[in-house]
């Protein structure tokens, strides 16, 4: 498996909105989760220091992406895709079921902040969620990670990423929520 891409520029990484699932081939994975609930399935892809998320429920389907430059994504379903230049909210309700908002924030930290986030992201991974580290394209003593938490409720999914960038000091957090109806 090739190395994810950790030196991109956060100002060029994209924030998709799929309504339908998307392919793996597309992606190179490097953690997954896959679960269902009485209401809806779940794909979580750690892809890099990005992500995907898709929800299905019935026919209807979302899949939220980070995605760099260079990923051949599909323009087919594509709702809505804009950069990562600062802090934003977005809600979206589709007429088949599905309920979505998120917000995300940018983050330029400390060298110090960085690694006390990385120290808190893989001890809370021992007990919860999914933590994928790069040590390989560490940059001055900081290593590239992403680390996604989930909570599934009877009808609600609830998303925290973040996605540590040690070229640029910068973690891109984000905090989803997927509704049934």
């Amino acid at each position: 498996m090739e190395s994810p891409q950790a030196n991109v520029a956060v100002e060029e990484l994209t924030f998709n909105l799929f309504q339908r699932s998307l392919h793996p081939e597309l992606f190179n994975i490097y953690s997954k989760r896959h679960f269902k609930t009485d209401k809806y399935e779940v794909a979580i892809w750690i892809t890099g220091c990005r992500h995907v998320v898709s929800v299905v429920s019935g026919d209807s389907c979302l899949s939220e992406v980070i995605s760099t430059p260079e990923q051949l994504l599909p323009q087919r379903g594509l709702v809505e895709k804009f950069k990562f230049s600062g802090p934003r909210s977005h809600k979206c309700t589709l007429s088949r079921g599905l309920s979505y908002m998120t917000n995300f924030q940018v983050e330029k930290v400390s060298k110090n902040i960085y690694k006390q986030t990385f120290a808190d992201m893989q001890n809370f991974a021992k007990n919860r969620g999914m933590f994928v580290k790069f040590p390989d394209l560490s940059n001055n003593g900081l290593i590239p990670f992403c680390y996604v938490d989930f909570e599934a409720r009877k009808s609600e999914l609830h998303v925290h990423t973040f996605g540590a960038y040690p070229e640029q000091s910068t973690i891109i957090k984000t905090q989803s929520m997927f509704e049934v109806h």
